[in-house]
């Protein structure tokens, strides 16, 4: 009997299924289906009967593009647009600077993503319920051996039991609220206005444009359709669950551009704020936080889907393997010790750019300023680097880590190609299943050995890299573990540098 049909109990508590999700959005449908590949059962509650066809976000980063790819899911998106060039508030930049230089996945409506990833998460067993809104969490999350929660349900009132519990309700999370996680930042000051647009004759604006009352962006969707973005000065912040009628849209932009668009008419239209706040924690006892629920900010860039869905990615095989009894949960402290200071610093660059591109007239001198400093490769890496989520390096802390001073530990194992028995492969590919990877990049029988005692959790594969122009990394290195989410947490020429040790800390006891 598998531990699937057994009817898990943690700790000796029944429980309806190991892990609840609230909120079916990238995120909680992410975590899902990464649930799903750690062998977690998993109900997703989401309040909204169907899925809405708003969609606030329009692709996503380069670093996310590569997580699907680490799953096999960039198939179901069809053929993906990349772009070379980006911005770093409205100050254009190419990304020739970086390796496989890319802004990432460009023209990809957020309900498409969310599809697919639903579709993915369902098929891996995931059980969603629609029309399932949360209303309240019993005491005892903090110390207890379970959690509890109440929901309405078509059926009326229900109560779900399980060993976690993880908010991916958004912005406004109730769950957040209702666990006690705090959640302090800076409040919105000024209200502005996203809407696809049909019967408008607007030209392109991609980086948007600086006029005396405001900055406006136009980007063509397809099919008449064009999403518009406009953010007048003045204008003080407002409940953004307010509904905002089209005519509203118009005269704000009207009062930036001169140009009426009363004529026209919307597909949808909302709001949105400059509001910047993170929580101080990213675990509550058995309550976890991931993204609008863990942080919100400007949409500068489009990052926060991705920052989202990059939560789910690190948390996943981690609560997967502590709920199921494979790991200590200790391990789940990993999650906040190395997401909030990514959280943190997507803050510090979203508020840089508003501080660029929305700060009017007075910023003028700081946008000349970037324009000359972006002509600089170093510059361009960092800029780059920021907002492709490229540059992420987790702090390891005192996990055991072999060659402390490798240049990949803690990073993403970039995607280099590998050469095997059966011929040529990627990191990504070895990835699909959802366990860790053990590059052995010179056929050590050590290193096979000390590794076998984790199968099923941890594959091993004897590749070699192939070489690169300049200088590599993976030189003199003789195995790299990577870690489910595709970083690096462990690097050295022998397995007597401490590969067992770094096994048990990412992957729990030996079998």
């Amino acid at each position: 009997m598998t531990y699937l049909e057994e009817g898990n109990t943690m700790e000796g508590t029944a429980v309806d299924t190991d892990v609840i999700i609230v909120g079916a959005g990238p995120t909680g449908l992410m975590l899902a289906g990464e649930l799903r590949l750690g062998g977690a059962r998993v109900i997703v509650t989401e309040r909204l009967t169907d899925p809405t066809m708003q969609s606030r976000g329009l692709g996503f980063t380069a670093r996310t593009m590569e997580s699907f790819d680490q799953r096999g899911l960039l198939p179901r998106w069809g053929q993906l647009e990349t772009m070379p060039m980006g911005h770093f508030g409205g100050v254009q930049f190419d990304y020739t600077a970086l390796e496989d230089a890319h802004f990432g996945a460009r023209g990809v409506l957020q309900w498409r993503t969310e599809e697919a990833l639903e579709t993915w998460a369902t098929e891996l067993g995931a059980d969603i319920r629609r029309g399932w809104e949360f209303t309240e969490l019993a005491e005892g999350f903090l110390d207890g051996d379970a959690v509890e929660i109440t929901v309405n349900t078509p059926d009326g009132e229900q109560r779900l039991r399980a060993s976690y519990l993880v908010a991916c309700d958004g912005s406004r999370s109730t769950i957040r609220r209702a666990a006690g996680f705090d959640f302090p930042g800076i409040p919105a000051s000024r209200k502005m206005y996203v809407a696809d647009v049909v019967g408008c004759d607007l030209r392109p604006r991609y980086l948007g444009e600086q006029l005396p009352n405001g900055m406006v962006m136009v980007g063509p969707l397809g099919d008449g359709v064009d999403r518009i973005i406009a953010c007048p000065h003045g204008t003080p912040a407002s409940d953004r669950d307010a509904s905002v009628p089209f005519e509203e849209v118009a005269d704000a932009w009207e009062h930036i551009t001169g140009e009426d668009i009363h004529g026209g008419g919307a597909k949808w239209v909302s709001s949105f704020t400059d509001a910047t706040r993170q929580t101080s924690e990213y675990r509550r006892g058995r309550v976890l936080v991931a993204g609008d629920a863990a942080h919100i900010h400007l949409p500068a860039g489009g990052q926060g889907l991705s920052t989202g869905v990059q939560d789910a990615v690190n948390l996943g095989w981690k609560l997967a393997s502590v709920a199921r009894g494979t790991a200590p949960d200790s391990l789940l402290d990993t999650y906040h010790s190395e997401r909030h200071p990514v959280g943190k610093r997507l803050l510090m660059n979203t508020r840089a750019q508003g501080t660029v591109f929305l700060g009017g007239e007075q910023a003028q001198p700081l946008r000349e300023l970037f324009q000359e400093l972006v002509q600089y490769d170093e510059v361009k890496r960092h800029l780059a680097g920021i907002v492709s989520h490229l540059d992420i390096r987790y702090d390891l802390g005192d996990a055991p880590v072999g060659d402390a001073d490798h240049a990949l530990l803690g990073r993403r194992m970039p995607p280099r190609l590998l050469v095997g028995a059966d011929g040529e492969t990627r990191i990504t590919e070895l990835l699909h299943p959802g366990h860790g990877v053990l590059l052995d990049l010179a056929d050590d029988d050590g290193v096979r050995r000390t590794a076998a005692a984790w199968q099923g959790r941890v594959d091993v594969a004897t590749v070699h890299a192939k070489p690169t122009d300049g200088p590599d990394p993976l030189a003199g290195t003789t195995a790299l573990l990577v870690r489910p989410d595709g970083y690096v947490a462990w690097a050295g020429s022998s397995a007597e540098q401490g590969l067992t040790a770094a096994l048990e800390r990412w992957f729990g006891p030996a079998d």
